[in-house]
């Protein structure tokens, strides 16, 4: 993996927690840079990042404020994501949100168009992308 898409997935992380980028910029610029999914660990304070061709990038991310609950409590999951996705609260609110639900890590497939939402006993929630318009 070259430097210059390294520094723009790390650019990614940073754009989602600095809340100066919103979630259907941030995936266009994924998609730009070929990435196929990635994920988002809670528990580590971390975001790995997928190509196709099986490379892999593991960029840091902040750590969740709170704790992450040990039920999983997937209508709370939902909730959070609708706020996000309304713009009523920032990606860090929304992290703090999912972790109290007992959210432990998501994956996000852009190829899928869809997010599995994980729970300490594998619990899960699934969120399908809106239609594009």
């Amino acid at each position: 993996m070259n430097a210059t898409l390294i520094a723009e997935l790390d650019a990614c992380t940073r754009l989602s927690q600095g809340a100066t980028g919103a979630f259907p910029t941030i995936v266009s610029r994924l998609l730009a840079a070929g990435v196929d999914q990635y994920h988002a660990d809670l528990l580590r304070a971390e975001k790995t990042y997928y190509m196709p061709d099986g490379d892999s990038h593991i960029s840091s991310a902040e750590p969740v404020e709170g704790a992450i609950a040990d039920l999983f409590d997937p209508a709370a999951v939902a909730a959070a994501i609708r706020a996000s996705q309304a713009a009523s609260i920032s990606y860090t609110e929304f992290l703090k949100r999912i972790a109290a639900a007992g959210c432990t890590s998501y994956f996000v497939s852009l190829s899928g168009r869809r997010a599995l939402y994980l729970g300490r006993r594998a619990d899960s929630y699934i969120e399908y992308f809106p239609p594009q318009a």
